[in-house]
């Protein structure tokens, strides 16, 4: 596996993923493949909406799975409760304070657990990467779309991180 298909998660972000590729799997797609078939039965398929939606949403789940199924075959899990870094890494709950004085925490997560709402970034984010490797006292510049942020960095700690769990209406 090349280091560019690596997709670095921790184990609750993993766990959401399997959750929602089994969920589209034993229940979604069931579901749809009975609609189909019940609207097959009908006859004439060419005006038949039901038939026709079906179809269009079984080539979405589809191509859902296969995306979440290579998302997981290349997860390299990341477990960031009690690491013992001196650094900050994959996985650290990182406290900024920015050049107005406000303070924010950040946790350092992969692509596919990135929440905004919750604080999580990726990684491979212009913040996210511009603190791998930093310390406490350290100062970042970070280039946002308005502009440069500098922040200092207040604290980290490797932590579990919430990871909000998959449900129906995700």
């Amino acid at each position: 596996m090349k280091a560019k298909d690596k997709n670095y998660i921790t184990p609750k972000g993993l766990a959401r993923l399997q959750d929602e590729y089994d969920f589209l799997k034993k229940v979604e797609r069931p579901k749809v493949c009975d609609l189909v078939s019940w609207a097959a039965s009908l006859g004439d398929r060419s005006e038949n909406a039901d038939y026709l939606y079906g179809k269009k949403r079984l080539r979405e789940i589809d191509r859902r799975m296969r995306f979440l199924s290579h998302r997981i075959s290349c997860a390299v899990v990341i477990n960031p409760v009690n690491r013992e870094m001196s650094q900050i890494q994959f996985g650290a709950t990182v406290e900024l304070e920015n050049d107005q004085g406000k303070r924010e925490k950040f946790s350092i997560v992969g692509v596919d657990e990135i929440d905004g709402h919750y604080g999580k970034i990726s990684w491979k984010s212009p913040l996210g990467k511009s603190l791998l490797g930093k310390d406490v006292g350290d100062v970042i510049v970070v280039q946002a779309p308005k502009g440069e942020k500098e922040y200092e960095i207040i604290s980290f700690v490797y932590e579990d991180i919430f990871t909000k769990e998959f449900t129906i209406e995700d």
